[in-house]
């Protein structure tokens, strides 16, 4: 069965999100002779493709290999060589990715600096698609959604939490969406967890009651009950992976299947079962989701 995670970013709307590559890709080929030595003012991401690479980042000694990807985060000093006797060969793409226009969400993470991708049989081809398809002095809209793409999942590989110190505005709605945000990332990445929901809303810098009432405005349901979606939305992908209706409420840590159908109708308005007729009736060229009149008449009069 595929793995199933709920992401650490899926509770952040896109148009919240503004990523800026700010220059080309460097299509990294260095042979032994290859050495650098500087500090970006931008966040850097690299990917090792073939050889090895060898790194000091902020005196930290770093060896980068194929399959692995590692974050030299703005403003760190980072030295780099090849010791042979391949060629070093990635690519490199320096960026910024702010949320609501006003925070570094690189900045307020948490991250595992260097690490081996868990999806790299995927993330490969695409890496290799995106060196050679660089242009050498310019930024393409498709490498702009594919950076995303792959940043994506190093995230989702790297996250480890959301930084204590991290900077909120004294007032003003961007401050709260922004910890509304981190708040409903924490439930999303976890929703199995009982107690998630909790933590999430004492980790906000606000009062308990007036935060869960932001919450619930913004976001339009109470942290236990976006908890309790985002459970059966992973409920959902379990069942659409193969697995029946008492071993996905397993996975979800309910002992009692039919507790978990009614849990399961009760948030999304359809049982388990339903659900998968659904899915099989859309295999077969039937509709989805009734996002039409025209639809839903047809389906009633079936």
């Amino acid at each position: 069965m595929d793995e199933i995670e709920g992401g650490i970013l899926a509770a952040i709307p896109p148009s919240a999100l503004t990523l800026t590559l700010t220059r080309a890709a460097i299509r990294m080929e260095h042979s032994t002779t290859w050495a650098i030595d500087k500090v970006n003012p931008v966040d850097d991401l690299v990917f090792c493709l073939e050889g090895r690479g060898h790194y000091l980042i902020d005196d930290e000694p770093r060896v980068i290999e194929p399959g692995e990807a590692m974050l030299i985060r703005r403003g760190q000093r980072f030295r780099g060589h090849n010791e042979g006797p391949e060629t070093y060969r990635g690519v490199a793409q320096h960026f910024t990715l702010n949320i609501y226009g006003l925070h570094d969400l690189i900045g307020q993470m948490d991250l595992r600096p260097h690490l081996r991708l868990t999806r790299w049989p995927l993330l490969e081809a695409m890496v290799r698609h995106y060196r050679q398809s660089a242009p050498p002095e310019s930024v393409t809209l498709g490498q702009h959604h594919l950076f995303m793409v792959l940043l994506i999942a190093f995230i989702e590989d790297a996250f480890i939490g959301w930084r204590d110190s991290a900077t909120y505005l004294p007032e003003g709605a961007h401050a709260l969406d922004l910890a509304v945000m981190k708040a409903a990332t924490m439930i999303s990445a976890n929703p199995i967890d009982p107690d998630v929901a909790t933590r999430a809303v004492d980790s906000a810098p606000y009062n308990r009651d007036y935060f869960l009432r932001e919450f619930q405005r913004r976001v339009g349901r109470t942290p236990r009950k976006y908890q309790e979606y985002r459970r059966m939305e992973l409920a959902m992908h379990h069942l659409e992976s193969g697995l029946n209706v008492s071993a996905t409420a397993a996975e979800l840590g309910y002992a009692d299947p039919y507790y978990f159908s009614r849990m399961f109708k009760r948030t999304l308005g359809l049982s388990p079962r339903e659900h998968m007729r659904r899915i099989e009736k859309s295999r077969h060229g039937g509709f989805m989701r009734l996002d039409e009149p025209e639809q839903a008449e047809k389906l009633a009069q079936e």
